[in-house]
């Protein structure tokens, strides 16, 4: 594990301990390359994950998302498969704050 994915999991870990006692939110530890392997869920649907490369990734919807992308505070997410997703953001900040703020946004549009 590089030095950035490292430090991409010690912020999770935060965000992971203030969400995770909310309703219906559950933690899949890290371990595998899978997508959404080290990733908060809620009701089974991942909200907001560290991908494979150490990025913080989001889900949100898609005008949000547009909104986002074109202030430069991300990029849509493409997990390897060459194809941006319309729904998914991967945060540029490095931010605990601005990650915990994303993080419930999506933890509210997955969850409704």
């Amino acid at each position: 594990m590089s030095e950035a994915q490292s430090q991409a999991e010690v912020r999770f870990a935060a965000i992971v301990g203030a969400l995770v006692r909310m309703p219906g939110v559950t933690h899949s530890k890290p371990g595998s390359r899978l997508f959404g392997s080290s990733s908060l869920k809620v009701h089974d649907k991942i909200f907001a994950m560290v991908s494979s490369s150490g990025e913080f990734v989001v889900k949100l919807p898609k005008a949000r998302v547009d909104q986002l992308v074109a202030t430069l505070a991300g990029e849509r997410f493409d997990a390897n498969r060459g194809r941006p997703m319309k729904e998914w953001l991967e945060v540029r900040s490095k931010s605990a704050d601005e990650w915990l703020q994303l993080a419930r946004e999506a933890l509210q549009f997955v969850g409704t």
